[in-house]
């Protein structure tokens, strides 16, 4: 008797050694795509992030990256502790898998917080900072995201092109008598800005809607991203003590 029960434990132990192993396969695979996730927001969405006041469209980037890369390491770490059978190495992993768990769960709420936030923050600080920093020394960054955000979206001005006329940069001799930037102009020639007219600017439509929109669908795969992961570690913290309390039990 003592015998079938002790082959049933080990048996038991086997099967959730193997779902463990291809929890944490899956769990490295994912954490791949965290990281990718993040790195891409912030690679190639980044030209936007300077006409942001606030920092938590970033915030969540780094911390989807910084969970990826964790997470990766992680998902090595586990498959060590399931096959070698240490429970102070099981400890560690699912220490780091509650980390990377509220990490992700964060990353996730601080995107749906600025999801909510993000059009009251537009209406309040877009048109500020284009007429204000626009072509202004020391912030190039934000020079070269207005033109890209004009440019990309077709759209001039925060709400309009008349935003323009309170530019700095426009009422200033360095605009050569533009009325809007460049960057507004349907087909872009040197000092194309001087004419308003429908047929040669973007008049009809401003930014901020836009940039709403993207940054809004953005907040949601970042989001999305972040709880799913989240989700699924629950199932690998369940196995790791699962594990654990049966090599615990076992005789020595």
């Amino acid at each position: 008797m003592r015998e079938y029960t002790e082959k049933k434990e080990t048996c038991g132990t086997i099967c959730l050694k193997y779902l463990l192993f291809i929890f944490n396969f899956f769990f490295w695979l994912a954490g791949g795509a965290v990281m990718a996730v993040g790195a891409w927001t912030l690679a190639e969405k980044s030209d936007y992030i300077s006409l942001l006041s606030s920092s938590t469209y970033s915030a969540t980037a780094y911390i989807l990256v910084v969970a990826g890369v964790v997470v990766m390491v992680t998902g090595i770490l586990g498959c060590c502790a399931t096959f070698k059978e240490r429970r102070n190495l099981l400890r560690v992993y699912f220490i780091l898998l509650l980390c990377i768990f509220l990490l992700e769960i964060i990353a996730g709420i601080l995107a749906y917080i600025y999801y909510q936030q993000l059009s009251l923050e537009l209406k309040q600080n877009l048109k500020n900072t284009m007429t204000q920093k626009y072509r202004r020394e020391g912030e190039e960054s934000v020079t070269s995201a207005v033109d890209k955000l004009q440019q990309e979206f077709k759209c001039c001005g925060s709400n309009n092109y008349t935003d323009w006329t309170d530019s700095l940069w426009i009422k200033s001799s360095e605009a050569s008598g533009r009325k809007v930037p460049d960057s507004c102009c349907k087909t872009i020639t040197d000092l194309c800005g001087r004419r308003d007219h429908p047929s040669n600017i973007y008049k009809e439509s401003g930014c901020i809607t836009k940039l709403e929109n993207f940054i809004q669908e953005h907040l949601k795969i970042i989001g999305a991203v972040g709880i799913s992961i989240a989700c699924v570690q629950i199932f690998g913290m369940i196995f790791t003590c699962c594990l654990y309390k049966s090599l615990k039990s076992e005789p020595y």
